[in-house]
């Protein structure tokens, strides 16, 4: 392995490192350190503010659709961030063409927004 590309391997491998070091190193001091005062209310199930009541296992019980679509919202709304960091970073390269595109796409992420909004997609009743 020569000095070039050793040169430019070890900042990535340095980083992976550091990735990895720093969440191992808080699950192991939280493992290590953190409290252990477990009850009945810590060990039950609990999703989204409705306390379960059904038996484990059983998927029979109702849940309310109010939290799926906000949950598909959040997840549209969420990857729009994907396709605005490289636009971000190609900025200047891609010129006025780059420029009108996005002007597009958030266009179409805006009208949905404001669709969601009217039609109360939004609102926890």
């Amino acid at each position: 392995m020569n000095f070039v590309t050793l040169q430019t391997l070890l900042p990535l491998a340095l980083a992976f490192l550091l990735a990895m070091a720093v969440p191992a190193a808080m699950f192991l001091l939280s493992a290590l350190w953190g409290p252990r005062r477990d009850n009945e209310a810590k060990l039950s199930s609990y999703e989204c503010g409705i306390q379960s009541k059904a038996v484990a296992g059983d998927a029979r019980h109702h849940f309310n659709v109010k939290f799926y679509l906000i949950a598909m919202c959040f997840l549209v709304f969420d990857v729009e961030v994907v396709f605005l960091f490289p636009w971000a970073v190609l900025f200047q390269k891609m010129a006025w063409g780059g420029f009108l595109s996005m002007l597009a796409f958030l266009g179409v992420l805006a009208f949905g927004w404001f669709y969601l909004l009217k039609r109360g997609a939004l609102e926890w009743e």
